[in-house]
């Protein structure tokens, strides 16, 4: 669960066979805490029954616009008024005309007509309407009347060709909507986040490690597109799928973090590290897998490069933050590892509570203070430390 302020959406469904994500979209989004309204027009009735997404949503599935439900006999107008926004998914072709052209001639189309909140469209149709001149000149009138368009993938569609047009999944949808309703406070700032382990190997089956799990890296490089900034993610061994918003790069060891780091670094304004890179490598790997003995090996440790250090150090640096993940003393240690870095901001957390899991506890410890987030989804957190920065710069 995002755990965000709770928004009501309207989600109306056309026809078209992705319906079917529609329903895994109405269970996300009622799962992030958010109410869902679904209004669906007759031709979607075809393709999922209205049972399941009252059963998703919870919420009784309005398709007729003489509906006598209404007090007033003006459903569209009641709920258009109750919604933070509408978002239609899927939109097909002939909807999205219906709405360039201004039609109203059921309950969804009169409802986006009459409403007094924002439209989003995620369109899902055959690949030759997508590029059929009269679907993109309908595209680009809804642009200029300022509907959002969630861009369709290309990829293999229900016909049996592959191309453009095919709806993006419920999951990329979900984050898409949820970033709409975010401030834009980093618009125009390039942003990198570090994040992961690093593996230092010792042979070419063993290796150093740490228990990192990468989540709250991938949540802050979440958070920061959401402010509206152009990110680049450094990330490390880690079983998270890629951010579809953020430019990632993916490196092992502290040696490769440090290259990609320092290749990329030119245009960046704010460096947010966060990823455990290992302090020590192993002086030299083994070529060969290391068998067996009787006696211990004995390893050889060499440190490896401060690559926070070496940024903070720049002639122009960007706005640095660290992270520092400590077992005791953790508001004492981090505080010494900002000063000794010379860097404005760094985030410190409890080791034990935090590595691998899904909610963290943090404290922001700048130049003048220090602030305590609750403990919390690690979404929630990166979004608080974005808009920390964000107050700082």
């Amino acid at each position: 669960m995002t755990q965000i302020n709770s928004k009501r959406i309207l989600l109306g469904v056309t026809g078209g066979i992705a319906a079917y994500k529609a329903a895994e979209l109405t269970r996300l989004l009622v799962k992030a805490g958010h109410e869902v309204q679904v209004v669906m027009t007759e031709a979607a009735t075809h393709f999922v029954g209205p049972a399941t997404f009252q059963a998703l949503s919870g919420k009784p599935v309005l398709t007729r616009l003489w509906d006598g439900d209404a007090g007033n006999g003006m459903a569209h107008i009641e709920v258009s008024r109750a919604s933070d926004i509408i978002l239609i998914s899927p939109a097909s072709a002939n909807f999205i005309a219906k709405l360039a052209h201004g039609l109203a001639d059921d309950l969804l189309s009169t409802l986006c007509l009459a409403r007094a909140c924002p439209l989003a469209v995620a369109p899902a149709m055959n690949k030759q309407m997508w590029d059929n001149p009269a679907t993109q000149r309908n595209l680009a009138q809804l642009r200029l009347d300022g509907v959002t368009l969630f861009e369709p993938a290309s990829g293999a569609q229900a016909c049996g060709e592959v191309g453009m047009g095919r709806m993006q999944e419920a999951a990329a949808l979900l984050i898409e909507l949820e970033a709409l309703f975010q401030p834009k406070c980093l618009a125009g700032q390039r942003v990198m986040v570090t994040a992961g382990p690093t593996y230092e190997a010792i042979d070419p089956v063993r290796g150093i490690t740490n228990l990192s799990s990468g989540k709250m890296g991938y949540a802050l490089a979440r958070a920061a597109w959401e402010a509206g900034a152009d990110v680049v993610l450094i990330t490390g061994p880690t079983a998270l799928a890629l951010p579809p918003h953020a430019r990632a790069i993916q490196v092992s060891s502290a040696e490769e973090m440090q290259a990609a780091v320092m290749r990329e670094i030119e245009p960046i304004s704010i460096f947010i590290s966060v990823a455990a890179v290992a302090d020590y490598r192993v002086a030299q790997t083994a070529e060969q897998k290391l068998k067996k003995t009787e006696t211990a090996p004995t390893l050889l440790l060499t440190p490896n490069p401060d690559i926070l250090a070496q940024v903070a150090a720049r002639p122009k640096p960007p706005f640095c933050v660290g992270f520092a993940a400590e077992t005791e003393n953790i508001a004492a240690h981090a505080q010494t590892k900002r000063q000794h870095k010379n860097i404005p901001l760094i985030v410190a957390n409890r080791a034990q509570n935090a590595l691998g899991q899904d909610e963290s506890e943090l404290i922001l410890i700048d130049f003048n203070a220090s602030k305590l987030l609750p403990r919390a989804q690690k979404l929630v957190l990166a979004r608080q430390v974005i808009a920390h920065i964000s107050e700082m710069l």
